[in-house]
């Protein structure tokens, strides 16, 4: 319309009194204004709709240059795009309904027409008008769309005879198909699969969409067909109305797809079952694959790491290594080398990292394959067999030394003892001078002695003996001799194990031990001493490239003192190594320790935190008594499939464990620190059964992370486990009501009593 308020009106009306009862009935009206145009003629009112538009044309059928149904059709023709409303008189009411039924919008018996009836008529002529020129406009697109499209739609009757088709398909023409069913132009097989879905939807009256698959002349050929019910004016359903769009390439695309995909999906699976880390990323540095493997090793899942930036993901902070391995990688096409890399929780590990470029069909660069073994585990038992290595090299250096100074010393140490008689009427000074250099020619053989017996291990009588005669002894010695402000504790169970060896030299080890821990505790502590059996099974001895499977006698000297550096506890078995002041110390007593107990067959172990104190733990074979076997040592009870929660930073117990638990039908949950371990156990509490955590954990330590576990589920079930097992240590685990303490290295059976005893 011209305006919402505003109606343009052509009227044909050739009687004056006719019109001007319209205009005063338009006066009438107040909802809107009428702008009235009105004309004689028919031929005046088409010049008028050439040059203007109106909103509405109101056309009396009997005028003097056109009479009847002829007068609509030529104005119709001439604005079709225009609603008509035709006026008539009370006779001529079935001309005006031949008119609707031409095109008219409605009609107005003329003496019957208020001013609002009028305009209500003239409203609705325009919207109806409205409706059928956007129908009209809709049905020209949807022409012009099939028209450009390839899909083949056409209707059946009820006997699925073809009766519209538009975009003819299976080759044929309109002609070819018109009035035909499904079974004269397609194979009976293919036509028989069509009337089944037709005839269903015909049933049901609800519409389906499927792929369908016809055979013509040997070529199968693929569409997706859609079949709606085709419903009258009173909705009984008369056939049906099909869609079909041939979908054969986009089939063989897929298929083709599919097979890539399994393809894909196969080589994916062989990256996932190998235990590397294998990664790919962009020459953006940008991660575009992940296995199984890397997400074992780093702790990333698939999803976290895709589309990361490899080097924020994996390591702490750019290197020049890692930058010459890219560029080594790119420019001769691999590299390969050993790298130190960050876990999800922060932890470093060592692989050995091979690196590709993969390069395009044109040759061109595209991205680097990473190919990481963790090798930290083998890393840290190297060490263990070079620091083995090395101090067997010293000690075969210090051999030759101790053998030339024994030769220098004894003509010293022989003339000191013969000058006072060659000279018996010295004088007082004198004979106090040699008396001077025969004390020290006698320290000096005895500092040889001790370097012997690192170098060569020490020679004495063994014999079956009980060293819980030799610990009571000590301990009396030490509460007699050592400051009141050290408190000594020992614990020797009655059924000690029998060893074989020289109680001399034991003596002298547990003394040695002793003074050290004295030496650490310049302001008081508590020194204890403690031993035990222990049968030493494969599990452990993996865990320590010293031990051998077999029954052992445990001596632990424990101390609360000032502990020592971590970088120092590699060297502290090293001969003249001493963290003591000059004049204090010859750095001669742990060495001694170490020949003594290798020349008995066992190993020492050495567990220390600074300000926590330190831990050696002796391992002497026994040799008989193993008879006698104390509960502790029965066969324990296999799991029944109960979930543990395993806490430890270290790879080698985390595998050790895991794999001793699985064996003895446990589920093992895994966590690297305290903060996973809380997650974890917040997220699985109604499954987990029981959890073995270290006291020592990177992140969050072990004691707050079981107080947290603890205001999680105060009846959650604990074993607490450290190398380092002081007085100390147990109070403060007891204090958080933890009573199962588990002592590293552990043995199966060890590990496996501990969580019977908690989960019973």
């Amino acid at each position: 319309m011209a305006g919402e308020n505003i109606i343009k009106v052509l009227l044909v009306e050739d009687n004056p009194g006719d019109v001007l009862l319209l205009q005063e009935l338009f006066k009438e009206v107040t909802t809107v204004v009428v702008e009235l145009m009105p004309v004689e003629r028919l031929l005046e009112a088409l010049n008028y709709l050439t040059n203007e538009t109106f909103d509405v044309i109101l056309l009396d059928l009997s005028l003097s240059d056109s009479q009847g149904l002829q007068t609509f059709v030529i104005a119709h023709n001439q604005a079709q795009a225009t609603p008509i409303i035709v006026l008539t008189g009370i006779d001529d009411e079935t001309l005006a309904i031949r008119a609707m039924q031409e095109g008219a919008q409605d009609y107005l018996v003329k003496g019957q027409v208020t001013g609002d009836l009028l305009v209500r008529s003239m409203r609705y002529a325009i919207e109806r008008q409205r409706a059928d020129n956007a129908l009209r406009q809709s049905e020209e697109r949807f022409r012009v769309a099939l028209k450009n499209s390839p899909i083949f739609v056409y209707n059946q009757d009820r006997d699925l005879r073809y009766t519209w088709v538009y975009n003819p398909s299976y080759g044929l023409t309109v002609e070819e198909i018109l009035g035909k069913q499904d079974l004269d132009i397609i194979p009976v097989e293919d036509a028989q699969h069509l009337i089944t879905i037709k005839r269903g939807v015909l049933t049901t009256g609800i519409g389906t969409r499927e792929e369908v698959s016809i055979t013509i002349k040997d070529t199968t050929r693929y569409y997706d067909l859609t079949v709606e019910p085709l419903r009258n004016e009173t909705q009984e359903i008369v056939g049906v109305t099909c869609a079909s769009i041939d979908i054969s390439e986009r089939q063989a695309a897929l298929r083709d797809r599919k097979l890539a995909e399994e393809k894909i999906r196969e080589q994916a699976a062989l990256l996932d079952v190998t235990t590397d880390a294998i990664c790919v990323r962009d020459l953006n540095n940008q991660i575009i694959f992940w296995n199984k493997g890397a997400e074992t090793l780093y702790g990333w899942q698939a999803t976290e790491a895709w589309g990361k930036n490899a080097s924020e993901l994996l390591y702490d902070e750019p290197s020049p290594e890692i930058e010459a391995a890219l560029l080594q990688a790119l420019s001769q096409g691999k590299w390969q080398g050993e790298l130190t890399k960050l876990t999800k929780t922060n932890k470093e590990v060592l692989v050995a990292s091979r690196w590709s470029l993969v390069c395009d069909e044109q040759g061109k660069p595209k991205s680097i394959l990473t190919v990481d073994t963790d090798i930290t585990e083998k890393k840290h038992l190297e060490a263990q067999l070079f620091r083995a290595q090395r101090l067997e090299s010293i000690g075969t250096l210090a051999s030759g030394i101790a053998h030339d100074l024994n030769n220098i010393l004894t003509p010293i140490l022989a003339g000191a003892q013969l000058l006072p008689l060659k000279f018996p009427n010295a004088d007082e000074r004198t004979r106090h001078l040699l008396e001077i250099l025969e004390i020290n020619a006698r320290r000096g053989a005895d500092l040889v002695k001790q370097v012997l017996s690192f170098a060569r291990g020490v020679e004495g009588k063994h014999i079956t003996l009980q060293l819980k005669h030799i610990i009571v002894e000590i301990a009396k010695v030490l509460k007699e001799t050592f400051p009141k402000s050290i408190e000594i504790s020992t614990d020797v169970p009655q059924d000690l194990w029998m060893v074989s060896g020289d109680s001399t030299q034991l003596h002298q080890v547990l003394m040695n031990l002793c003074v050290n821990a004295r030496d650490a505790m310049a302001n008081g502590g508590t020194l204890s001493i403690s031993a035990e059996n222990m049968l030493i099974d494969a599990n452990y001895a993996r865990m320590n490239l010293e031990a051998k499977e077999g029954p052992y006698i445990v001596i632990t000297v424990s101390d609360t003192g000032v502990g020592i550096p971590k970088e120092m506890l590699d060297r502290i078995f090293e001969p003249f190594f001493t963290t003591k002041d000059v004049g204090q110390g010859t750095g001669l007593g742990l060495s001694t320790v170490l020949g003594i107990i290798k020349s008995h067959g066992g190993f020492v172990n050495v567990y220390s935190e600074l300000e926590s104190g330190t831990s050696f733990q002796v391992y002497l074979p026994a040799v008989e008594g193993m008879e006698t076997i104390s509960p502790e040592n029965l066969p324990p009870q296999t799991g029944h499939g109960e979930l543990i929660l395993v806490v430890d930073d270290e790879a080698a117990i985390q595998e050790i464990t895991i794999t001793s638990l699985e064996a003895h039908n446990y589920k093992i949950l895994v966590a690297n620190d305290g903060i996973e371990a809380i997650a974890l156990y917040a997220q699985n509490r109604d499954k987990i059964s029981a959890v073995l955590m270290d006291i020592m954990l990177p992140s969050l330590d072990g004691l707050t992370a079981m107080r947290t576990l603890q205001k999680i589920n105060p009846q959650v079930k604990i074993i607490a486990s450290s190398g380092l097992m002081s007085d100390n240590r147990l109070s403060a685990v007891a204090a958080i009501g933890v009573n199962t303490f588990l002592s590293k290295p552990y043995t199966v059976n060890e590990l496996l009593l501990s969580l019977q005893k908690v989960l019973s």
